[in-house]
């Protein structure tokens, strides 16, 4: 088995601290703008921004279809949004 390159390894680590970091300032301004107190921690937040941005680029390519055909992700306004949504269904039917 070949021994991954050092540099490839902290380009991985580097993405997934960036994700963690995206991920957190999302989920922070979805639970910013959702009306009413949220209580959640700090890796809910992550996750929900994750998941946001995620479900994010899944409207931005329906709403706009990329010429190769490809998954391309959301931009800041529609990760908000994806988070908002995922906020509202997280809210709504697993914490009651």
């Amino acid at each position: 088995a070949r021994e991954p390159d050092p540099k490839e390894r902290s380009v991985g680590l580097f993405s997934i601290i960036s994700m963690i970091v995206v991920g957190f300032v999302v989920g922070a301004l979805a639970r910013w703008f959702y009306p009413g107190a949220i209580n959640m921690g700090f890796w809910a937040t992550v996750v929900v921004g994750i998941v946001g941005s995620l479900v994010g680029g899944v409207i931005g390519g329906l709403m706009w279809k990329s010429p190769d055909g490809r998954f391309h992700p959301a931009g800041w306004i529609l990760s908000i949004v994806g988070a908002l949504l995922v906020l509202w269904l997280y809210l709504t039917y697993v914490a009651k």
